[in-house]
């Protein structure tokens, strides 16, 4: 086993991760771990988070790091003080070099359902969380003149889609956010990245209770979220402002916005319905 390392890379020495529990922040996690960084993780699970700090103190020290042993920061970010309680928390040992914006989830359903309040938890989740976390640690960041933030967002960015309709509007406005805070650092030492992955192996779309959408049923078409995490860290590191993982899903986001805007559309609605079945009448997550 190599020598152990104190030192985390200079871009990411301290990692505040948001959703670390489970899925694509998990791996996150693990790939920020091997590069040796020291790791701030949030979820709202505590014995799952534990999990995966345990997990991550392993990946570390089998890499030849020994960072510190990782903060763990229990928080709901739909509710009001929860962001105020993450920044305090992140905040209580140092700086916070990375922000990896990943908790988020999906609804599924025609948007005039029966009213659930599933949809504006997702826009306090997905797009006000993410917004104030960066927004309260990016000027740090730059005052410092290094770090990054992480914006996990989807394909589902690059198109409307009908049947989850909040959920792929709550992934382009995170997708936008990123790519115009990307040109405005610019020269500053500091990266701002968006990860759009295609569907992945995560649990996102059974908790989204999308199951039965045949986009969802398509064989072949989820990605290892293991993959996606370390695609998004490497491009991170080299600076990049947007990655696709895996070509045919970098295929689709480039070609699926560009056809007349009726034809993608029908397509998404198409992708989204169920199999063989009625749209559901309320949507969940």
């Amino acid at each position: 086993m190599p020598e152990p390392r104190t030192d985390a890379t200079a871009t990411h020495r301290r990692v505040l991760t948001t959703g670390a529990s489970s899925g694509i922040g998990r791996e996150l996690a693990f790939a920020f771990a091997r590069r040796g960084a020291a790791q701030i993780l949030h979820g709202r699970d505590e014995e799952r988070l534990r999990a995966v700090a345990d997990a991550t103190d392993r990946i570390a020290r089998d890499a030849g790091h020994a960072p510190p042993a990782p903060l763990l920061l229990v928080a709901d970010l739909a509710e009001a003080d929860g962001v105020d309680r993450l920044l305090a928390g992140a905040r209580a040992d140092g700086p916070v070099d990375v922000l990896v914006n990943n908790a988020g989830f999906g609804t599924y359903g025609p948007f005039h359902a029966p009213a659930t309040d599933r949809d504006e938890a997702l826009v306090a989740v997905n797009v006000v969380a993410a917004t104030r976390l960066a927004k309260a640690l990016l000027p740090e960041m730059v005052a410092r003149g290094r770090g990054g933030v992480l914006n996990v967002a989807s394909t589902a960015a690059f198109q409307p889609g009908p049947l989850a309709a909040a959920y792929y509007a709550s992934k382009a406005y995170l997708l936008h956010l990123s790519e115009a805070l990307s040109v405005e650092t610019h020269g500053t030492g500091v990266t701002v990245t968006a990860l759009c992955p295609g569907p992945t192996r995560s649990g996102f779309h059974a908790h989204a209770d999308m199951g039965e959408a045949r986009l969802v049923r398509t064989p072949g078409l989820f990605l290892r979220a293991d993959r996606v995490a370390e695609a998004g860290v490497r491009a991170f590191e080299r600076g990049r402002r947007v990655v696709v993982p895996g070509f045919v899903h970098a295929l689709g986001a480039t070609l699926l916005p560009r056809l007349p805007r009726p034809l993608t559309l029908a397509i998404l609605r198409y992708a989204n319905a169920p199999v063989g079945g009625t749209d559901r009448g309320a949507a969940s997550g």
